[in-house]
């Protein structure tokens, strides 16, 4: 059995440099704390809160120490109540997220209705729309911004882990209800690069295993991309979940992983894999 790795699997810079941070960080601060989870991997938080850091769901009760923003960015209104506080704060927030953010405001600021294109129970996409004024709507799909009232000028932002043809089938809605659109693609270049690889390898083989948070976004882009081209496509957190039925009659096997995954999970990925090769 044949296993091939994307070449892009894994961290993606923004949240390499925000777990870098964040355990650069550990041991400097007897109060050091996450404000949400660092970055979508039960596994690195985990790591953390061993070495005393943990995610802290808000700032209630915390009059000092060092607070760390996670790689999607949080509430602005978060950013002033640890302002406020006077606690150390280590903005890990992807410079991605912070630029869609700076979008936000500028667009509300001058007067446009914002539209962001993204999940509305995701926290980066809470966290971009604190930015905005009063009209600010998320749409997940073209479908949704069907239901978008007429609006005069409309400025337009996406989750920095969307699809490119979900923001066009929304900016193509958008032209029908906006006498004037701005557009801006904050979509990272890595979440494109790792779909359209991941779309190309699952064309090539008779299994995928996608390793990722089952809490990332990104990594649930992936398992779709990957289902729609190879059925038999698997979604796993860790090397423990594989299912060695999963291979019977397979000749090539693709993995690829989440922007959040560390490399020391893949690596136990591949290892698990090669041992049931050799034990075949």
């Amino acid at each position: 059995m044949k296993v091939i790795l994307a070449k892009q699997a894994g961290f993606c810079f923004g949240v390499k440099r925000a777990t870098q941070m964040a355990f650069e960080a550990a041991g400097k601060d007897q109060k050091t704390f996450t404000l949400g989870p660092i970055i979508h991997s039960p596994q690195v938080v985990g790591k953390l809160e061993e070495l005393g850091i943990h995610a802290l769901n808000s700032l209630d009760g915390l009059d000092c120490g060092t607070i760390i923003i996670r790689s999607h960015g949080v509430e602005c209104k978060d950013i002033d109540e640890a302002q406020r506080k006077e606690l150390t704060i280590v903005d890990a927030t992807c410079p991605f997220v912070k630029k869609a953010q700076e979008h936000v405001k500028s667009l509300s600021e001058s007067g446009y209705s914002v539209i962001v294109v993204g999940d509305a129970d995701h926290p980066e996409v809470q966290g971009i729309v604190s930015y905005a004024g009063e009209k600010v709507f998320v749409v997940a799909s073209g479908e949704e911004a069907k239901k978008l009232p007429k609006m005069s000028r409309i400025g337009i932002v996406a989750q920095t882990t969307q699809s490119f043809e979900t923001l066009k089938s929304v900016v193509t809605e958008c032209l029908l209800r906006g006498g004037e659109i701005r557009v801006y693609n904050t979509i990272c270049d890595a979440t494109a690069v790792r779909q359209e690889e991941a779309k190309a390898l699952a064309g090539q083989v008779d299994c995928m295993l996608v390793i990722g948070g089952f809490n990332s976004a990104n990594t649930r882009r992936l398992l779709e991309v990957c289902t729609e081209i190879q059925p038999h496509t698997y979604h796993i957190e860790t090397a423990a979940e594989i299912n060695p039925d999963w291979f019977a009659g397979v000749e090539k096997v693709g993995v690829t992983a989440g922007a959040s995954t560390p490399k020391w999970i893949i690596d136990e990925v591949m290892n698990k894999i090669e041992e049931m090769n050799k034990s075949d």
